[in-house]
């Protein structure tokens, strides 16, 4: 078997990667990484044994140390190796009972935290409202308390699962081995048995991280919006008015002693929380709280942008006002023209003040941050039982970005940095076309085309007159009522329910992937004839920008398949930052219309000529010809004669039906699609391997799976030889290599 060497730091395997491939850790140890804490992995110890079609955690090397690959990747696989290799046997099952420990100690750990985070939460702030009370202070408002509430677990632990995992490890550990290495099927059945426990506590881990990294900030935040300043606030009144405070300080001692078991803060915030604590009066240049509902945020928000305080309360006036009318998709002149002036004046507003932000650079109050961020304007529109959780959202806006997940605002400061260019316009124009359109229809001149092309404001504007402004009203979902404040009238569950965070995004996307492996996966080219290779097509999966637009939506959106001419490159989806939708299903049709667009976007001119094959091409002919097509049956053309009707002769609409039918329904085995579009997306949208096995013996799959994995190992083979010939030659064998294979072995 392969051995692999990493170096201490190195990345073994990522989050969310296909598991192709086992490793037996035999020399060093390795990191399995959570957001707050790691489990560590120590030799003997298998790294995939737990995962089942996606890496769980990142993996990363403590030290140096050196894994033995294990060519498994499920349950079948694990037993032909231990049929194979027998003395495995013990090493497998030592392995998933130690690693199931542990991961049961972590759960253990992470439940009790998050048991004392909100049990102490509330016990803290009652106590603050009984010392307040007591003394006679008014109390100040915490609206971050009212929306806290206990954890919510999907995948859960069972107490009698514990205290099995920790008898078994603890006292009867060698018997059990014993009796375990008895019997093949036993051995087979405890570690196949240790992996689903450890895979659904580890999923549990991941809540449990998630629920304490976003509630850390009710007891302490660097914006002194939190328990901690609320009560210290209390305990400064008092110092002041010559009352006791030992009440109170306890109460603080034993917040920070709370802070410390936690582990969720840095040394400094603790230490600044017991510095304050001894030290009443003392804090200079202490913040002050930003309460929300008493600033007039439209004023305020306009005075950033720089408009009047008679243009704001104008503005004002104007929303309210549409805040009355009963149906806000009237077209009744009056209110369609307060409609129109609020929209207007809305993005004209984002503008002004996006460009005061980034040429500022400086931090942003909570009011602007949930302007730019969530189209927020104004509390009665809003919705003063709102607001608490929106200011509480603002203050963790890392919840929404990942490495392809980013929220509209930040998306417009990617492009006024030059790290991405703007969209494409409605118009199918990008910004170096309408520069050329404003040229030739002479509203700018040749000198000012040349200048405008690296102005970066002016690529922000065209992005927020076109992409954001139609993306912003296309997500909504309903055209007819669409205006750009976020309106609490649109929220029909809590705030924190509704938030499309980049953790439900990514597990929206690897739904998608886990059954159409092959979504995102580009053609790029590769040369090094330093070392024998000339020209080589790779294999590499590029997933698409998420811009989360700033609304109440209930519609996601394929913008545009690529960034420009090149194919290789990320494509850019969109969908609202607060969702009435199921995120699976709107994430399915929006890669289906991906599906449809790259492949025309490859093909170029010749995206439905038949002679070419491709996805789109057949889709064509299927459908433009399925009236004389002798393998479909009466009622088959009768059925694609309704759904052209449906999608108003759309092709790529009845594409985006038969895809999500084919990911929802043909994945486990409900037949949804007649013969001929389900042979076109065998061929062009193959199901993952696990799903072609279970579906192997189906008479309508079997052949078209038969001819996939013949091309597959006949890849793989060409590819072994290529590679060992490369590195033979002195060429390093790189992770695009490595994916590149992997490619045609899922």
């Amino acid at each position: 078997m392969k051995v692999l060497e990493f170096k201490k730091g190195q990345v073994i395997a990522s989050r969310s990667d296909k598991v192709m491939e086992w490793y037996l850790i035999q020399k060093g140890s390795v990191l399995q990484k959570f957001e707050l804490v790691d489990i560590e992995l120590e030799a003997n110890s298998i790294i995939g044994i737990l995962e089942m079609g996606w890496f769980i955690c990142d993996y990363v090397a403590k030290e140096d140390t050196t894994l033995i690959v294990i060519p498994c990747k499920d349950a079948t696989d694990l037993q032909k190796i231990l049929s194979t290799y027998q003395n495995f046997r013990p090493l497998f099952l030592r392995a998933a009972i130690m690693q199931r420990h542990k991961t049961f100690g972590l759960y253990s750990q992470l439940s009790t935290k998050c048991y004392m985070l909100h049990s102490y939460t509330e016990r803290f702030y009652t106590e603050y409202s009984e010392i307040a009370l007591e003394n006679m202070v008014p109390e100040r408002t915490f609206p971050k308390i009212e929306n806290f509430e206990p954890i919510q677990m999907a995948h859960k632990a069972a107490d009698w699962e514990i205290h099995s995992s920790n008898s078994l490890v603890g006292t009867y550990f060698t018997e059990y081995m014993q009796l375990m290495m008895k019997d093949e099927a036993l051995c087979m059945g405890a570690i196949m048995e240790a992996s689903a426990q450890m895979r659904r506590v580890t999923q549990g881990i991941e809540e449990m991280v998630n629920y304490l990294m976003f509630n850390k900030d009710l007891l302490f935040t660097e914006s002194e919006d939190d328990l901690f300043h609320l009560i210290y606030e209390l305990a400064t009144v008092l110092h002041a008015e010559g009352k006791s405070t030992d009440r109170i300080k306890d109460t603080l001692n034993r917040l920070i002693d709370l802070m410390k078991k936690l582990g969720l803060y840095t040394k400094g915030q603790v230490g600044t929380c017991e510095h304050l604590n001894e030290n009443y009066g003392q804090s200079a240049g202490k913040k002050e709280h930003f309460d929300v509902t008493k600033i007039d945020c439209v004023e305020h928000i306009m005075k950033y942008a720089g408009y009047t305080a008679e243009e704001a309360q104008a503005y004002k006036k104007d929303l309210d006002d549409f805040r009355e009318i009963p149906d806000k998709s009237s077209l009744e002149p009056e209110q369609f023209q307060i409609k129109k002036r609020l929209t207007k004046t809305f993005y004209a507003i984002y503008e002004k003040a996006f460009l005061r932000s980034v040429r500022e650079q400086e931090e942003l109050d909570p009011i602007m941050m949930m302007f730019f961020n969530f189209g927020f304007m104004d509390v009665d529109y809003l919705g003063e039982d709102k607001i608490g959780s929106l200011v509480s959202l603002a203050e963790r806006m890392s919840f929404f970005k990942s490495s392809y997940v980013l929220t509209a605002y930040d998306w417009l400061v990617k492009i006024y940095r030059g790290e991405e260019e703007p969209s494409r316009s409605e118009l199918d124009m990008d910004y170096n076309q309408y520069l050329l359109d404003e040229k030739r229809n002479g509203r700018i001149t040749a000198e000012q085309m040349a200048k405008l092309k690296d102005d970066q404001e002016q690529k922000v504007i065209f992005e927020i007159q076109n992409m954001f402004t139609s993306g912003h009203r296309i997500t909504y979902g309903r055209v007819t009522s669409f205006m750009p404040v976020l309106s609490g009238e649109e929220m029909m569950s809590s705030i924190e329910k509704m938030s499309v965070t980049a953790e439900k995004v990514k597990d929206a996307i690897n739904e998608v992937r886990h059954v159409d492996y092959q979504a995102f996966y580009h053609d790029v080219q590769f040369s090094d004839p330093e070392h024998g290779i000339n020209a080589e097509t790779f294999k590499k999966e590029i997933l698409p920008y998420v811009i989360l637009m700033p609304t109440v939506g209930s519609k996601g959106m394929m913008w545009q398949e690529t960034a420009g001419i090149r194919s290789a490159t990320e494509g850019r989806f969109l969908l609202p930052i607060f969702s009435s939708m199921d995120l699976n299903e709107q994430m399915i049709e929006m890669v289906a219309r991906y599906r449809w667009e790259f492949c025309k976007h490859v093909m170029g001119v010749r995206w439905n000529d038949i002679r070419e094959k491709s996805l789109t091409a057949e889709y064509s002919d299927y459908l433009q010809f399925y009236k004389k097509n002798h393998d479909l049956s009466q009622e088959a053309r009768e059925k694609v004669k309704s759904q052209l009707t449906r999608a108003k002769n759309s092709y790529r609409e009845v594409f985006v039906k038969d895809y999500v039918n084919w990911l929802k329904f043909e994945a486990k085995g409900g037949f949804r699609l007649n013969k001929v579009s389900r042979n076109i997306l065998v061929t062009y949208c193959p199901f993952a391997a696990d799903i072609r096995a279970q579906l192997n013996l189906n008479p309508m799959y079997e052949n078209a799976f038969r001819k996939l994995n013949a091309e597959n190992i006949k890849a793989e083979q060409r590819l072994n030889t290529l590679y060992d010939r490369y590195e033979k030659a002195g060429g390093e064998i790189t992770a695009e290599f490595k994916e590149n294979l992997k490619f045609y072995q899922m």
